[in-house]
C-alpha cells in the first residue's frame, strides 16, 4: 500500500513539472522544471523496479539502529569537497575577470555579473553549507549518545539541499534572481529551501530531546542558533509573492528603504549565525578532539554563545551608514557592532587557550595547526568589522575593496580553514581508517592557503584604502581630482595579486580533495581499523 502511494506521488510529480516545462513563461522556469522531471521521473521508475523486493528501508543498509548514522555524513564529506573546488575555481576566475575583463568573453552566462553570485552561494551555501549539515550530524550524535532522530529524513535533508545548490546555480548563470544584494534565488527555489531547513531543524531538535546525555554540550547550542536563526532569516527575507505558478518573477514584498534594512538584517545575521555560530560549533567540538585537551573555560563558552547571539542580532544596519535609512537605526547597528568584538574574542580565546599544555603538538600536527590558524583568522576579522562599523571608518571603506578584504580574510582564513580541519579529523574516522593518506599534503595545503589568504587580503586592503583616498580627494576649487576610471586603472597591480592568491587557495583545496580521496581508499595503509577510534 505504501508503496503504492509513492508511486502514484512519484507520477504526479513526474506529469507536473512536465507540464510546468511545457506551459513554462520564462527560459529557467522551464529548464527548472525540466530538470526536476527528469529526476522526478527517475525516482519513478527506481520506485516502481524496487517496489515489494524486500529490500532495506534503510538507505543505510542494515546496520542496528542503534548504531551512529555516519553513511549520511559520509556523503556530506564529499560534497563538502566538491562544492569547495567548484566555488574557489569560480571565485579564482572571476577574480582573473576583473584584472582582465577580456576575460568575460561574450557568452552571458561566463560574465562577471553571473558568475559573482554564483561563486558567492557556492562557497558560502554549498560548501559551507554542506560542511555545517554534517559536522552538526556528526557532532549531535556524538555528544549526545544517539542516532539521528527521523530515520531516512536526513537523506531527505541531504539530498534536498544539493537539488537546493544545482536550481539555485543554474538559475544564477541563466541571469535569473530576485535582484537583490545576495542575488536570491528563484521563489519556488527559496520555497523547497525552506521544507527542506524544517527537516533538518526536526532532525537537530529530535536528536537533542531523545539523547541519553542530560547535558546539553555547547557546541549543540551553537549549532542550533544557526539553525533557527537562518530558518527565520529565509523566511522573511525572502517574502515574495509569485507572478505566476508558471513564471520563475516574483514581487518583492518590502521594497525602497525597508527592503534595504531587511536585506541587510538577513546579510549581516547570514554572517553571524551561518558563517558564525555554526562554525564556532565545529571549533568548539573539533579542537578539544584534535588537541586531546577539555575546552579552556566551559564559563566562558557560555557567556560566548548568549552574549554572541543576543548581539549580533542587531548588528546589521552598519552596513546602511549614510543612506535613506534613520539615523538612530544607522547608530544602533554600529553600537552593536563595537559591542559585539567583545564576545566574538572571549571565544577565540577561549579556543586558542584549549591548547594550553599541548602547544607543542602544533610542530607535527598540521590538522591542528589548520584549526587554531582559523581561529587566530577568526579573532582579525572580528576586530576588523566593528571596526569599520564606525561611521568615520566607514566612509572611507564602504564600497571600496577594503570590504572585500575583509570578507575574505574571515570567509578564507575562518570558515575555510576550519573545515578543512573538521575534514580532515572526520575523513579517517568516518571511512575506519589508520590515518590520512598524508600528514606532508596537509602542510602543503596549510601553506598555500595561509599564503593566498596573506596575498588575497593584504592586496584588497591596500587596494580598498586607495580606492577611498583617491575618492574623497579634491583639489584648491573643491572639485574631484580622480575619475572613476583612475581608480580602477591604479587597483590593477592589486587585482592581479589577489588573483593569484585565489590559485593557491584553490591549489590547497585540490590538493586536499586527493589527500581525502587516497585516505577514503586506504592507499598506503596495510590494515583497516575494525572501529572508530573512540569519541
Amino acid at each position: 500500500m505504501l508503496d503504492g502511494l509513492k508511486i502514484t506521488a512519484m507520477g504526479l510529480l513526474t506529469f507536473f513539472f512536465a507540464m510546468a516545462a511545457n506551459y513554462g513563461q520564462d527560459q529557467v522556469y522551464q529548464i527548472h522544471a525540466l530538470l526536476l522531471m527528469l529526476l522526478s521521473a527517475v525516482g519513478f521508475i527506481w520506485m516502481i523496479r524496487n517496489a515489494g523486493s524486500g529490500a532495506p528501508a534503510s538507505i543505510d543498509g542494515p546496520a542496528p539502529q542503534t548504531g551512529y548514522m555516519d553513511e549520511v555524513i559520509r556523503y556530506g564529506v564529499i560534497a563538502t569537497a566538491f562544492w569547495g573546488v567548484v566555488g574557489f575555481a569560480a571565485g579564482t576566475y572571476i577574480a582573473w575577470q576583473l584584472a582582465f575583463p577580456a576575460l568575460n568573453w561574450d557568452l552571458p552566462w561566463t560574465t562577471f555579473g553571473r558568475l559573482r553570485p554564483l561563486h558567492t552561494s557556492a562557497v558560502i551555501f554549498a560548501f559551507g553549507g554542506n560542511a555545517l549539515i554534517a559536522t552538526s550530524f556528526y557532532v549531535v550524535q556524538r555528544t549526545c549518545a544517539t542516532r539521528l532522530w527521523g530515520g531516512n529524513l536526513a537523506w531527505f535533508v541531504f539530498w534536498g539541499y544539493q537539488l537546493f545548490i544545482v536550481l539555485a546555480a543554474t538559475g544564477y548563470v541563466l541571469g535569473s534572481t530576485q535582484s537583490k544584494e545576495y542575488a536570491e534565488p528563484e521563489w519556488y527555489v527559496d520555497l523547497w529551501l525552506t521544507f527542506v531547513w524544517v527537516a533538518y531543524l526536526a532532525i537537530y531538535m529530535g536528536t537533542l530531546v531523545k539523547r541519553k546525555e542530560r547535558h546539553i554540550y555547547v557546541a549543540n547550542w551553537f549549532f542550533l542558533s544557526f539553525i533557527v536563526t537562518v530558518a527565520m532569516l529565509h523566511v522573511v527575507n525572502n517574502l515574495a509573492i509569485p507572478v505566476s505558478i508558471w513564471s520563475s518573477q516574483s514581487v518583492i514584498i518590502f521594497p525602497g528603504v525597508q527592503g534595504a534594512m531587511v536585506q541587510w538584517w538577513y546579510g549581516h545575521n547570514a554572517v553571524g549565525f551561518f558563517l558564525t555560530a555554526g562554525f564556532l560549533g565545529m571549533m568548539y567540538y573539533f579542537i578539544p578532539k584534535q588537541a586531546e585537551r577539555p575546552v579552556y573555560s566551559y564559563k566562558l563558552s557560555i557567556i560566548h554563545f548568549w552574549a554572541l547571539i543576543f548581539i549580533y542580532i542587531w548588528a546589521g544596519p552598519h552596513h546602511l551608514h549614510y543612506t535613506a535609512l534613520p539615523d538612530w537605526a544607522q547608530i544602533l547597528g554600529m553600537a552593536f557592532s563595537v559591542v559585539l568584538w567583545m564576545p566574538s574574542w572571549g571565544g577565540m580565546i577561549n579556543g586558542l587557550m584549549t591548547l594550553q599544555g599541548a602547544w607543542d603538538k602544533l610542530r607535527t600536527d598540521p590538522v591542528l595547526r589548520m584549526l587554531v590558524i582559523s581561529v587566530g583568522f577568526y579573532g582579525m576579522s572580528t576586530f576588523e568589522g566593528p571596526m569599520m562599523s564606525i561611521r568615520a571608518v566607514n566612509s572611507l571603506s564602504h564600497y571600496t575593496d577594503w570590504t572585500i578584504g575583509h570578507v575574505h580574510s574571515g570567509a578564507l582564513g575562518w570558515n575555510g580553514m576550519i573545515t578543512f580541519g573538521a575534514l580532515y579529523y572526520l575523513v579517517p574516522r568516518l571511512w575506519k581508517r589508520e590515518r590520512l593518506y598524508s600528514l606532508t599534503l596537509v602542510s602543503w595545503h596549510f601553506w598555500l592557503a595561509t599564503i593566498g589568504i596573506v596575498l588575497y587580503a593584504s592586496s584588497m586592503w591596500v587596494s580598498g584604502i586607495m580606492q577611498g583616498l583617491m575618492w574623497r580627494e579634491v583639489d584648491a576649487q573643491g572639485f574631484l581630482v580622480n575619475s572613476f576610471a583612475d581608480t580602477v586603472a591604479a587597483m590593477h597591480p592589486m587585482y592581479v595579486v589577489r588573483a593569484t592568491g585565489g590559485i593557491l587557495y584553490l591549489v590547497g583545496g585540490i590538493i586536499m580533495g586527493y589527500n581525502l580521496y587516497k585516505t577514503i581508499v586506504g592507499a598506503g595503509e596495510t590494515k583497516t581499523v575494525t572501529a572508530v577510534p573512540a569519541e
